[in-house]
């Protein structure tokens, strides 16, 4: 029974892609959890796996298609025995199922996965790889009935079956041809099966609205009419970026706080600091200091480490920091998590290995996803102050200019000249009040200008 592959949804935000790369040709061999392809999605390039075994009939979408929609067939996988005369009748799945069965397989090892690092959260954030679909044990191999005929079933119920002992050779399968699901498995023993088309609606349910519809480009392209100008089509990433930051600045109330500090006591410290990690090959930047400042200034401030759910505003207990990295054609904001606990050092190593593989493209979506607070730094650019837009749902997003000499009146009332760096910070008032967020930006100021207080 010829079977579509259909293109995977490899992030939550994901609604379409790029099949960047094909690992497979047709005529190929496959087994669950092979390789096929590269996917570029709305934030990375990730590895797409086989769900099941068989051979590739037809390769269906070209490397290099965008927008390619999720659900969209890509290619043919042939069973065992067939030929390429299966390939125009190939069985495309039940709506929803492939997915289900899929995201199903995901959330199992994603549990697993998860459970010593609800108490070890400092392991969260370390990298598992660009693949999307997380690593699991393949399923056992299909099962003959008494006349040595092969019971189709998928890779999910074959999985269950093995663990429960059920006899699939005894079963009726209610997917496309007869196929055993998982809800089979889970009837046989007893268990309650949720049907895969009544999970359909709910995920549909809980996808973000899509933002309003903005003048097309046909009505743009008019006012530039004999003008010279080149087209640039929209990637996945771009169009995320505008949907989530129009979505921001039309539904988050923002305000803004801002403050200098003085980083001269910080520069001494950091000097000192990386004379004696040298031989480690550790050079801190002011970027680690500030990430370390915000890590306890949100441990100091706990009302202000939350974020927005809706209905609800949730308070964090460990200080899941994100930093925004520019890459070429957008951004990624990358997550440190548990930040409060590690020290200046773990944190550099940790941003720039994110920071490389942001810009490889190579980041998993647990590595962007989370946090409650986050940090654009500017500085390096000369830029003095400028006001960053909150990533949603963040509480609030620390804006960070450069550090320039200028004159100061000291606590003597001498003028000196100081190294001084403006800082905004960006704070969500559906989050944090006034008084509260200028508790936070009082707890930041104070930790950069005594910095070796962070390491107390």
């Amino acid at each position: 029974m010829a079977t579509q592959i259909l293109m995977p949804a490899l992030s939550p935000t994901m609604e379409e892609g790029t099949l960047a790369k094909w690992l497979v040709k047709e005529g190929d061999e496959v087994s669950s959890g092979d390789i096929i392809a590269e996917i570029e999605t709305d934030k990375a390039t990730m590895e797409f796996e086989a769900v099941d075994e068989g051979v590739i009939g037809k390769i269906l979408v070209s490397e290099g298609t965008s927008g390619v929609k999720v659900n969209d067939p890509i290619a043919v996988l042939l069973e065992e025995g067939e030929d390429a005369s299966a390939v125009d009748e190939a069985e495309s799945p039940v709506p929803g199922e492939a997915q289900a069965e899929a995201a199903e397989d995901a959330k199992e090892t994603k549990d697993a996965d998860n459970a010593p690092a609800e108490k070890t959260g400092a392991k969260a954030g370390g990298s598992k790889g660009a693949s999307a679909a997380p690593k699991t044990e393949k399923a056992p191999a299909a099962p003959q009935d008494a006349d040595g005929k092969r019971v189709f079933a998928s890779p999910l119920a074959r999985r269950i079956a093995a663990d429960k002992g059920v006899d699939l050779a005894a079963l009726k399968g209610s997917g496309p041809k007869g196929r055993i699901v998982k809800a089979d498995v889970e009837a046989a023993q007893g268990g309650k099966a949720a049907p895969a088309k009544a999970d359909a609606p709910k995920a549909e349910a809980a996808a973000p609205a899509p933002a309003a519809a903005s003048v097309s480009s046909s009505t743009i392209a008019k006012m530039y009419e004999g003008r010279e100008y080149e087209e640039i089509e929209l990637n996945g990433m771009r169009k995320t970026i505008a949907a989530r930051l129009t979505e921001a600045k039309q539904t988050i109330p923002h305000f803004y706080l801002r403050r200098s500090v003085k980083l001269d006591a910080l520069m001494k410290f950091r000097s000192q600091l990386n004379k004696q990690l040298e031989g480690r090959g550790v050079k801190l930047s002011v970027n680690d200091f500030i990430i370390k400042a915000c890590a306890l200034a949100l441990q100091s401030v706990p009302d202000a480490n939350a974020v927005w759910a809706g209905d609800k505003v949730f308070k964090l207990k460990p200080s899941d920091v994100a930093v925004a990295v520019a890459i070429e054609g957008g951004l990624f904001t990358p997550v440190l998590k548990d930040a409060e606990m590690k020290s200046l050092s773990t944190l550099s190593a940790e941003m720039k290995d994110l920071a490389t593989r942001a810009r490889d493209r190579k980041l998993a979506p647990h590595e962007y996803q989370g946090g409650s607070f986050a940090i654009s730094n500017l500085g390096m650019f000369g830029i003095e102050n400028f006001d960053a837009v909150i990533n949603p749902p963040h509480g609030a997003i620390l804006a960070v200019g450069a550090g320039i000499k200028q004159p100061v009146v000291n606590d003597e009332g001498e003028i000196e000249v100081a190294t001084v760096m403006s800082m905004t910070l960006s704070v969500d008032h559906r989050v944090i009040d006034g008084a509260l967020g200028a508790e936070l930006m009082k707890a930041i100021c104070e930790n950069l200008e005594n910095p070796m207080l962070m390491l107390a």
